[in-house]
Order: C-alpha cells, then sequence, then structure tokens
C-alpha cells in the first residue's frame, strides 16, 4: 500500500500544528497576563470578558455556516473548480456584510438582549466580520497544500495580537504619563476595550495579507452549485451552533444562573489549562481531513481511518498526562493570580472532556465522506441538548464544577452515538479495545497523580515513562507499517 500521502497529510498536520497550536499557546498566555491584577485588578472583570468571548465563538460559527467543510468536499468532486471558489468567496463576503450593516444599526439593541456594552459589542462585530472573510482564503490555502504559509500567516496574526496587549496593558499604561503622545491616546478603566482593539488590529491586518484572493477571484455566483453547499453545509452549521454550545455557552448559562462573575472568571482561566488537547485535534483536523477527503474512494480508506483515530488517540492520551502531571507548573505559566486557582480541580475532567471531543471529530469522517452530514447536526444538536440540561441541573448544585460535567457527558455520549451510528452506514474497523485500553489507562493514571499523588514529580514522571513504554510495545506493528514504503 502507498503510504505517501498519509504521511504526508501526517507532515502538514505537524505544520498546521505549529500554525494552530503555538499561536494559540501565545494566546493563552494572553491569559497570564489578563489575570495579572495589574491589568485586570477584579477577577469578576475576566468574567466578563469569558462570557464575551463566549458570544466570539458562537457568531463565528454562524458567520461561516458550514461553508469552509463544503468548499473541501466540493472543490475535490466538483468539476468546475473555478466555480467552487468563487460561489463560496462570494457567498462568505455578501452575508459578512449583511451582518455588518444589521449589527451596526442595531448596536443598542443587541447590547440591551445579550447584556454587552454597546462599546464592546462595536469592536467584536467588526472583529467578527473580518474574521469570516478569511475564512475561504484560508481553506484555499490548506487545499493547495500551502501550509507553510498558512502558518506564517496564523503566526503572524497572533504574535501582533499578543504585542497589542502587552503595549495597551503594560506599556501604555505604565508610561502614559511621562509621554503626551501615550497620555491623548490612554483612557483610564478602558483595559477590557483595550484587549478588543488589539484583536481587532490584527484581524484587520491578517486580512489585509489575504485580500489579494479577493481580486483573483471572478464574481460570479453559480446559484445551483451554492444551493448544493447550502444544502451540504446547513446541519454542519448546526453541528458547529451545538459544538459551541457545548464548548462555550457554560460561561453564558453560568451568568445566566446568577453565579458570581468572580466564579465564572475563575473557572474560565482553568478551563484555558485544559485547551492543550483542543489544539492538537485542531492541529491533526486541519492536515488530515483534506486527506480524508481524497482517499474516499481508496479501497483501503477504512484501514487507514481506523489508523488515523488510534494514532489520534494514543497522541490525545498522553497530553492529557502531560498536561496533568506538570498541572502545578502550567498554572505559574498561565494564571497570573493565585486566586484563580481554586478552581484547578475541574482540569482532568475538562481534558477528558476534550480527548473525547476529538475522538467524535475523528469518528464523524463516516458521515463527511458519504454526504450524510444531516447526523452530524443531529448528534451535535443531542449534545447540546445533554450539555444545556446538564448545567442547568447541576450549576445550582455544584456551580461550575457541573458545568465542567456537563462537558464531559456530551462529548463522552456524542463519540459512543457516532460510533454506533458510523458502524452501521459506513463501517470501519476500529480497534476499540485497544483505544479503550489507552484511554483508560492515561485517565487512571492521569486522576491517581492529581488527587491521589498531587505534586509527587516522582510518580507522575514514572507513569509518563510506564505510559511511553506501553505504546512502545504496544505500537511496534503500527510503526512498521508507518515506515512500510509499498
Amino acid at each position: 500500500m502507498k503510504l505517501n500521502k498519509l504521511k504526508l497529510a501526517f507532515k502538514q498536520a505537524i505544520v498546521y500544528g505549529l500554525a494552530t497550536v503555538f499561536p494559540r499557546v501565545v494566546s493563552v498566555l494572553l491569559v497570564r497576563l489578563h489575570t495579572d491584577k495589574s491589568v485586570l485588578e477584579n477577577i469578576s472583570d475576566y468574567g466578563d470578558l469569558s462570557i464575551i468571548f463566549s458570544y466570539i465563538i458562537l457568531f463565528n460559527v454562524l458567520l461561516s455556516y458550514g461553508l469552509e467543510t463544503a468548499f473541501f468536499r466540493f472543490f475535490n468532486s466538483y468539476k468546475d473548480k473555478a466555480s467552487v471558489v468563487n460561489t463560496s468567496s462570494i457567498s462568505i463576503l455578501l452575508t459578512s456584510t449583511i451582518f455588518l450593516v444589521l449589527g451596526l444599526s442595531y448596536t443598542d439593541q443587541i447590547s440591551s438582549f445579550i447584556g454587552i456594552r454597546p462599546d464592546y459589542l462595536t469592536l467584536v462585530i467588526w472583529i467578527l466580520v473580518l474574521d469570516s472573510l478569511v475564512v475561504i482564503p484560508f481553506a484555499y490555502l490548506r487545499l493547495k497544500d500551502k501550509a507553510i504559509k498558512y502558518a506564517m500567516i496564523k503566526i503572524f496574526n497572533v504574535v501582533i495580537n499578543v504585542l497589542l496587549n502587552i503595549f495597551f496593558l503594560i506599556y501604555l499604561k505604565n508610561n502614559h504619563t511621562e509621554n503626551l503622545t501615550l497620555g491623548i491616546i490612554y483612557d483610564d478603566n478602558f483595559e477590557i476595550n483595550y484587549i478588543f482593539i488589539s484583536l481587532l488590529i490584527s484581524s484587520a491586518l491578517t486580512f489585509l495579507v489575504m485580500i489579494n484572493f479577493y481580486f483573483k477571484i471572478q464574481y460570479k455566483i453559480d446559484f445551483i452549485l451554492l444551493k448544493k453547499m447550502l444544502k451540504y453545509s446547513m446541519p454542519i452549521l448546526l453541528a458547529g451552533l451545538a459544538y459551541s454550545v457545548n464548548e462555550s455557552f457554560d460561561k453564558i448559562l453560568l451568568d445566566y444562573l446568577n453565579v458570581e462573575k468572580a466564579q465564572i472568571g475563575m473557572y474560565a482561566a482553568c478551563y484555558k489549562l485544559a485547551l492543550f488537547i483542543t489544539l492538537f485535534s485542531t492541529a491533526f483536523k486541519l492536515g488530515i481531513e483534506p486527506f480524508i477527503f481524497s482517499s474516499a474512494q481508496n479501497s483501503s480508506a477504512e484501514k487507514i481511518y481506523a489508523l488515523i483515530l488510534e494514532i489520534f488517540v494514543i497522541f490525545g492520551s498522553f497530553i492529557l498526562l502531560v498536561v496533568v502531571v506538570f498541572i502545578d507548573v502550567l498554572k505559574f505559566l498561565f494564571i497570573g493570580d493565585s486566586a484563580y486557582w481554586d478552581a484547578l480541580y475541574i482540569v482532568p475532567v475538562i481534558l477528558l472532556a476534550n480527548l473525547f471531543l476529538g475522538i467524535y471529530q475523528n469518528l464523524s469522517v463516516w458521515y463527511k465522506v458519504t454526504d450524510k452530514t444531516k447526523f452530524g447536526a443531529y448528534i451535535s444538536m443531542f449534545g447540546a441538548f445533554i450539555t444545556l440540561s446538564v448545567n442547568i441541573i447541576l450549576i445550582p448544585i455544584y456551580g461550575y464544577l457541573g458545568s465542567a460535567l456537563a462537558t464531559f457527558f456530551a462529548y463522552f455520549i456524542m463519540a459512543i452515538i457516532s460510533y454506533y451510528l458510523g458502524q452501521r452506514h459506513y463501517p470501519i474497523p476500529y480497534n476499540i479495545t485497544k483505544i479503550t485500553n489507552y484511554i483508560l489507562f492515561s485517565s487512571v493514571f492521569a486522576f491517581m497523580s492529581f488527587y491521589v499523588f498531587p505534586g509527587n514529580y516522582y510518580f507522575g514522571g514514572g507513569i509518563l515513562i510506564l505510559f511511553v513504554l506501553l505504546i512502545v510495545k504496544f505500537e511496534k506493528k503500527t510503526i512498521k507499517f508507518m515506515n512500510n514504503e509499498n
């Protein structure tokens, strides 16, 4: 079997990992800045910031409406590829413009409805529009295997954002009294505005870097094609909305159910430490997804898909274990105020939840390659229902721990449902015993490290070595298989 394409996909996953993980890790460093008392004096301010970012996640999904995945699907299957590029781009351009006009026209009404200050909301609307306009250009780079360019632009975006945060929140604040120009720019108690201004400028610069894409396309829409693409993408939109509910709506619900903003801020900050698995999942997906679609007609596709999930689970389980073992180091690196650390006990739960989210995303190959994306919407919507229901039941009893448990239950059940439906509609020979064992070993080791032997690096180091030895012992055939050129 020729494995060159699969190897290329994994190599691209590494590059996309750089493009996704590095910027996100640098962005997580912003948590260290934003949770510092000298920047946001009150934990409740970080709670406000977290709630606004939850809305940003929700509207990012709405403004891309599943068209990125539809773009990949139709570019690989449709004869007129230029028409796919043109139609996708113009569709996003039109919907983004409509959103911008309506958003700016009804800022006050939207503000009173969702509880976000109008000045914050205006900045957020512009950020959302600029980010939506680069969805198809970035997808096109991925499709053309321009992973390096993709990575460099993504890194450029986050570096600019971080530097502007440092400038506004530290340099400007400390030097505005000594410099007339800085004094004009500076505004007291304007920290949250500065955070969104930094994000707006970085988004605008990224759009300018990518704007040449819009000069190369032809401004013609194939409405028949658009109808097909929207039909394909609507279930993905629903799934994306459900995902955003699972991923971020807990902060909004905590606020709605009258949990103190300070508690929300603590929860949101510690939740960030669980992002390492999400970052890995995202990088893995970005590198592998184009390969999955291009390999759909391969006679060995099912075996390859099974191998891909095994590799994901092995690396994901190891990352979960590493984060838990070194949690005491990570909390100093990424959270600026020890007052936030009271919420650290939710980290293992969220890590495990995010591991099952990644498993679910890998299992979703069956409905993507068979054009049965409606099942993805059904599963994700059921997951959102679980999230909302469990949050509403558990938050009054356990506070933000209830939100963490709701996230775990939702992703675990979604993965189980997707597996059983997939085996009925598009059977893939997953090695369930092996996958289950890796998850169980890493989970038991992680929970022992965190709850039984906290801060004991002899125990932590020992279980990490043991886990690596288990991988080496049981994955000899996989390693040989990946090294086989024939």
